[in-house]
Formats: C-alpha cells, sequence, structure tokens
C-alpha cells in the first residue's frame, strides 16, 4: 500500500506510547489520522498536532467504537490501515498469600475479565467495524483494500508471575490473526500481530530508573528498551509491504522473559 493523502487510518491508543508514534509515523507519510482514546486531553492534543481528528473511544463499548467510526470516516473517509494499540496491563498471581496473616488469595477474577475485555475483545471489537468498512471500498493494487495492526506483547509466548490474564489476553490477540486473515482474503484485507518486548512507554516512565536499567540490562541486543518509533516504523513497514499477511513478528531484541 503506498501511503499518501489517499489513505485514512484509524489507530486505537492514539493518544500516548505506542499508538501515539504510530499514528506520528503514518502522519508523516501524508496519511490522514484518527485517534480513538479515553484520554480527550491528550488526544486531542495529539491529533491537532498531526491535522487529524480524535475520537472518545472505550473499545469495550459498540456503541463507542461505532460512534468512534462514524466520526473518524465522516472527517478522513472510509479508513484503509487499522492499528490496534489500545490496552491495559496487570499483574496478579493466579494464588498469592498475604503478606501478613499468610492466608490465601485467588485472583480477583474481574482484573482478569478486565484485561480480557480491553485487549483481546476490545482489539476485535475494532478490527471487525473496522473491517467492515474496508470491505466496502475499491481494490488498489494486488486486490488489497486495507490493512489491520494488532499489538499483542512478548507474554503472549513467555508471559512471567502474575500475567496469566494479560498474556492470556495477548496469546488471544496472536492467535487471531491467521483465521482473521484467511476469513478476510477474498475481502483483500491483510491482518498481522506486532509482538513488542521491553519498551519505553508512559507506564514504563513511572518505573524507578534503576528497575528500567535492570529491565535493559536483560535484551542481548541492543542492551536498552525498545522506543515507541521503532514500533511505529514496523507498523508502516507491514503497510507498505503487501505481502505481509497473517504473521506475528517479535520486536524485543531478542528477549525472552524469564519467570520474574
Amino acid at each position: 500500500m503506498k501511503l499518501d493523502s489517499n489513505i485514512a487510518a484509524v489507530v486505537t491508543g492514539g493518544a500516548s506510547g505506542l499508538g501515539e508514534a504510530t499514528a506520528r509515523a503514518l502522519a508523516a507519510k501524508g496519511v490522514k489520522v484518527a485517534i480513538f482514546d479515553r484520554d480527550a486531553d491528550k488526544g486531542e492534543k495529539v491529533a491537532v498536532e498531526l491535522g487529524g481528528v480524535f475520537c472518545h473511544v472505550d473499545v469495550t463499548s459498540d456503541e463507542s467504537v461505532d460512534a468512534g467510526f462514524a466520526r473518524a470516516r465522516e472527517a478522513n473517509g472510509q479508513e484503509r490501515i487499522c492499528v490496534n494499540c489500545a490496552g491495559v496491563a496487570n499483574a496478579v498471581k493466579t494464588v498469592g498469600r498475604d503478606k501478613e496473616t499468610g492466608a490465601i488469595k485467588r485472583y480477583p477474577i474481574h482484573q482478569f475479565e478486565l484485561a480480557i475485555q480491553i485487549n483481546l475483545i476490545g482489539s476485535f471489537r475494532v478490527l471487525a467495524a473496522s473491517a467492515a468498512g474496508m470491505a466496502t471500498l475499491d481494490p488498489l493494487e494486488d486486490g488489497e483494500r486495507g490493512l489491520i495492526v494488532n499489538t499483542a506483547s512478548v507474554a503472549a509466548q513467555d508471559g512471567q508471575i502474575g500475567q496469566a490474564a494479560y498474556s492470556a489476553s495477548k496469546a488471544g490477540v496472536v492467535g487471531m490473526a491467521l483465521p482473521i486473515a484467511r476469513d478476510l482474503m477474498s475481502e483483500g484485507i491483510r491482518v498481522n500481530t506486532i509482538l513488542p518486548g521491553i519498551f519505553e512507554t508512559p507506564m514504563m516512565a513511572m518505573m524507578p530508573q534503576n528497575v528500567r536499567d535492570a529491565l535493559a540490562a536483560q535484551v542481548p541486543f541492543p542492551k536498552r528498551l525498545g522506543t515507541a518509533a521503532e514500533y511505529a516504523r514496523l507498523a508502516v513497514f507491514m503497510a507498505e509491504n503487501v505481502y505481509i499477511n497473517g504473521e506475528d513478528v517479535r520486536l524485543d531484541g531478542a528477549i525472552r522473559m524469564a519467570p520474574r
């Protein structure tokens, strides 16, 4: 797909982190970008800077997602690119002990459900709505109508202690890419997944420097945290290379996560 002003894109979680970097990278190519996010202040700011449109969207709500697409398409036209970066991370052991009393504690099921609702079902909700719109478009070269990029995590394959919900949600994101790519093959819509390792994100920035340094030291090479711009470059590459389809790609400096 040639990226220019004839192409529109939707990026969820586009107000910060990986999503913001992707929105900026696409806009730099001339793409018309719509940002879906719950953070209206940051989302509006980024959208104004990019000459795009902000849509206040909660990916756990059909109504919110549908309203977001209606607003985005009114402003930019039907998107050919959808990048799902909205997500949540939590860490609770399946069974733990209270530090003071030694009492057994079970995983709060609402936290497990939240991770699945946002990371997995939310990604599917958005991509299904986007694909339905893409299917109405005239095909480009090779019969391509659009591209969906989902964000998983290396935790999908080597989750750490306390990451049962997070890993399960991200493994689901990886697992659905190929069957959805097959579902959409007759429509000319591609589906790919990026599995980031340890990245510099707003969440990471809240950690103490010594913790961040220790995490960076675990990366074989290069020995540093990944940058959001590196994620964005991979998403752009996936858009421009039509032969990448049904694929999941680790972006992690060759790290394999230890149990903790």
